[in-house]
Protein backbone atom coordinates (compact mmCIF):
# COMPACT_ATOMS: atom_id res chain seq x y z
CA UNK A 1 0.00 0.00 0.00
CA UNK A 2 2.91 2.42 -0.05
CA UNK A 3 2.93 5.78 -1.71
CA UNK A 4 6.17 7.02 -3.22
CA UNK A 5 7.43 10.45 -2.19
CA UNK A 6 9.80 11.85 -4.81
CA UNK A 7 12.01 14.90 -4.19
CA UNK A 8 13.68 16.31 -7.30
CA UNK A 9 16.95 17.98 -6.26
CA UNK A 10 16.14 18.77 -2.62
CA UNK A 11 18.14 21.67 -1.19
CA UNK A 12 17.37 21.92 2.53
CA UNK A 13 18.52 19.05 4.75
CA UNK A 14 15.98 19.76 7.50
CA UNK A 15 13.10 19.41 5.04
CA UNK A 16 14.45 16.16 3.65
CA UNK A 17 14.99 14.83 7.19
CA UNK A 18 11.43 15.65 8.16
CA UNK A 19 10.11 14.11 4.95
CA UNK A 20 12.16 10.98 5.66
CA UNK A 21 10.49 10.71 9.06
CA UNK A 22 7.09 11.24 7.38
CA UNK A 23 7.86 8.52 4.84
CA UNK A 24 8.53 6.03 7.59
CA UNK A 25 5.48 7.07 9.64
CA UNK A 26 3.17 6.82 6.63
CA UNK A 27 4.60 3.59 5.21
CA UNK A 28 5.78 5.44 2.10
CA UNK A 29 8.95 5.03 0.07
CA UNK A 30 11.28 8.03 -0.26
CA UNK A 31 12.98 8.71 -3.60
CA UNK A 32 15.71 11.37 -3.64
CA UNK A 33 16.97 12.66 -6.98
CA UNK A 34 20.40 14.31 -7.21
CA UNK A 35 21.93 16.80 -7.15
CA UNK A 36 21.26 17.56 -3.48
CA UNK A 37 21.93 20.86 -1.76
CA UNK A 38 23.55 18.93 1.10
CA UNK A 39 25.38 15.68 1.86
CA UNK A 40 23.44 12.66 3.10
CA UNK A 41 25.61 12.63 6.22
CA UNK A 42 24.66 16.26 7.04
CA UNK A 43 23.95 16.53 10.77
CA UNK A 44 20.85 18.69 10.08
CA UNK A 45 19.38 15.93 7.91
CA UNK A 46 20.10 13.35 10.58
CA UNK A 47 18.75 15.56 13.38
CA UNK A 48 15.46 16.17 11.56
CA UNK A 49 15.11 12.48 10.72
CA UNK A 50 16.24 11.40 14.18
CA UNK A 51 17.40 7.79 14.40
CA UNK A 52 14.85 6.64 11.82
CA UNK A 53 17.11 6.73 8.74
CA UNK A 54 18.11 3.04 8.87
CA UNK A 55 14.42 2.10 8.72
CA UNK A 56 13.35 4.38 5.85
CA UNK A 57 12.66 2.77 2.47
CA UNK A 58 15.07 5.05 0.58
CA UNK A 59 15.97 5.14 -3.12
CA UNK A 60 18.58 7.51 -4.55
CA UNK A 61 19.00 8.50 -8.21
CA UNK A 62 21.92 10.27 -9.85
CA UNK A 63 19.68 12.50 -11.98
CA UNK A 64 16.11 13.19 -13.03
CA UNK A 65 16.83 11.24 -16.23
CA UNK A 66 17.95 8.26 -14.15
CA UNK A 67 14.71 8.44 -12.13
CA UNK A 68 12.57 8.58 -15.29
CA UNK A 69 14.46 5.70 -16.88
CA UNK A 70 13.47 3.49 -13.95
CA UNK A 71 9.91 4.77 -13.41
CA UNK A 72 8.58 6.18 -16.71
CA UNK A 73 5.71 3.69 -16.80
CA UNK A 74 4.59 4.41 -13.23
CA UNK A 75 1.66 6.54 -12.12
CA UNK A 76 3.33 9.91 -11.43
CA UNK A 77 1.63 13.10 -10.29
CA UNK A 78 3.39 16.42 -9.83
CA UNK A 79 2.98 19.28 -7.36
CA UNK A 80 3.48 22.94 -8.08
CA UNK A 81 1.91 26.26 -7.20
CA UNK A 82 1.35 26.50 -10.99
CA UNK A 83 -1.04 23.53 -11.01
CA UNK A 84 -4.61 24.16 -12.15
CA UNK A 85 -6.14 21.27 -10.19
CA UNK A 86 -6.24 20.94 -6.40
CA UNK A 87 -4.65 17.96 -4.67
CA UNK A 88 -8.13 16.92 -3.51
CA UNK A 89 -9.04 15.96 -7.08
CA UNK A 90 -6.31 13.32 -7.47
CA UNK A 91 -7.49 9.73 -7.90
CA UNK A 92 -4.92 8.44 -5.40
CA UNK A 93 -3.78 4.86 -5.97
CA UNK A 94 -1.49 2.38 -4.31
CA UNK A 95 2.13 2.76 -5.47
CA UNK A 96 1.50 6.27 -6.88
CA UNK A 97 4.56 8.53 -7.21
CA UNK A 98 4.11 12.01 -5.70
CA UNK A 99 6.74 14.28 -7.27
CA UNK A 100 7.91 17.53 -5.67
CA UNK A 101 10.50 20.02 -6.89
CA UNK A 102 13.30 21.78 -5.09
CA UNK A 103 12.56 24.33 -2.40
CA UNK A 104 13.89 27.43 -4.20
CA UNK A 105 12.13 27.11 -7.56
CA UNK A 106 9.94 24.00 -7.50
CA UNK A 107 9.71 21.86 -10.62
CA UNK A 108 11.41 22.96 -13.82
CA UNK A 109 9.33 24.65 -16.52
CA UNK A 110 10.10 21.68 -18.77
CA UNK A 111 8.55 19.22 -16.31
CA UNK A 112 5.55 21.48 -15.66
CA UNK A 113 4.88 21.95 -19.39
CA UNK A 114 5.21 18.23 -20.13
CA UNK A 115 2.83 17.21 -17.33
CA UNK A 116 0.05 19.80 -17.14
CA UNK A 117 -2.61 17.07 -17.02
CA UNK A 118 -0.91 15.55 -13.94
CA UNK A 119 0.02 18.83 -12.21
CA UNK A 120 -1.66 19.64 -8.90
CA UNK A 121 -1.49 22.35 -6.29
CA UNK A 122 -2.36 22.71 -2.65
CA UNK A 123 -4.75 25.64 -2.45
CA UNK A 124 -3.52 28.75 -0.64
CA UNK A 125 -6.09 31.09 0.84
CA UNK A 126 -3.98 34.21 1.30
CA UNK A 127 -2.59 36.49 -1.40
CA UNK A 128 0.42 37.13 0.85
CA UNK A 129 2.00 33.68 0.44
CA UNK A 130 3.60 32.09 -2.63
CA UNK A 131 4.01 28.54 -1.40
CA UNK A 132 4.17 26.21 1.58
CA UNK A 133 7.28 24.72 3.14
CA UNK A 134 8.17 21.56 1.22
CA UNK A 135 7.93 19.24 4.24
CA UNK A 136 4.49 20.65 5.07
CA UNK A 137 3.30 20.28 1.47
CA UNK A 138 4.46 16.66 1.30
CA UNK A 139 2.69 15.91 4.59
CA UNK A 140 -0.59 17.36 3.35
CA UNK A 141 -0.49 15.37 0.12
CA UNK A 142 0.66 12.06 1.65
CA UNK A 143 -2.03 11.98 4.32
CA UNK A 144 -4.70 13.01 1.82
CA UNK A 145 -3.52 10.10 -0.33
CA UNK A 146 -3.62 7.65 2.57
CA UNK A 147 -7.20 8.67 3.22
CA UNK A 148 -8.14 7.48 -0.28
CA UNK A 149 -6.18 4.27 -0.79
Amino acid sequence: MPLNIVLFEPEIPNNTGNIGRLALASGSNLHLVKPFGFELNDKRLKRAGLDYWPHISLFIYDSIEDFYKKHKEKNLVYFSSHGAQNHWSIAYEDDMFLVFGKESVGLSNEIITANTDKLYKIPLFSPHIRSLNLANAVSIVVYEGLKHI
